[in-house]
């Protein structure tokens, strides 16, 4: 699903350099739910930008379904690509508070030209959100924005999940919740799910598990 070779990201330049990543290799498994552990300040993030096409690296080459991403030159294609494989999910659930749950979830099939509230419904449906789909997020749980933020990321039928510190936020029980719904999803309906995040307690839900220590990548499951 996902390829990184040799990748190696620095920032800045002469004496000032900061190497942040150095001769990463990884292969990310379709439908398979990898964790990333490490502190802040690692490169986890860097890492997950990478793949996410939001960032360059200084050399090496990612590939997503054999194709090379790091070649692509126009911001155009790399848009369009992220819209058609890629979901995201943050810390922070980014509902567009004017919009309903629904109408948030349904975002990103508008933006492609091809909304379907049924559709979005379904998404709600299966993450337990289903009854409150009217709600505005202001009236909603952190964990039941954190889950519709999920919902939203999946609208698109992506192959490939990316989560950036999703828990961050989340109390224990509801932490526990996300970490059940993506290894369900990486299980149940073939979702490639890369989780980048400080807490240790994901690795106890992943199918794989990797830290980054001093700019290099370690698999630890």
């Amino acid at each position: 699903m996902i390829k990184l070779e040799h990748i190696t990201k620095i920032y800045g330049q002469g004496d000032e350099n900061l190497c942040v990543l150095e001769d990463v290799t990884l292969t990310l498994p379709r439908g398979k739910f990898t964790v990333l552990l490490g502190p802040s300040g690692s490169g986890k993030s860097t890492l997950l930008n990478l793949i996410a096409m939001l960032d360059k690296p200084t050399s090496g080459t990612i590939y997503l379904d054999g194709q090379n991403i790091t070649a692509l030159k126009s911001e155009t294609a790399r848009s369009a690509l992220r819209l058609k494989k890629m979901g995201f999910v943050f810390q922070f659930d980014g509902l567009l508070p004017e919009f309903s749950l629904l109408e948030n979830v349904d975002m990103p099939a508008l933006m492609r030209g091809r909304p379907d509230p049924k559709k979005a419904q379904q998404l709600l449906e299966n993450l337990g959100l289903g009854a409150i789909s009217h709600k505005l997020p202001a009236d909603l749980s952190g964990g039941e924005k954190q889950r519709a933020s999920i919902a939203r990321a999946l609208r698109n039928d992506p192959p490939l999940l990316l989560a950036d510190e999703p828990t961050g936020n989340l109390d224990t029980a509801r932490k526990q919740q996300v970490f059940e719904d993506f290894a369900r999803m990486s299980r149940e309906q073939g979702l490639t799910v890369l989780m980048v995040t400080h807490d240790v307690h994901a690795a106890d839900y992943a199918d794989e598990v990797y830290t980054l220590e001093n700019r290099k990548l370690v698999k630890t499951k």
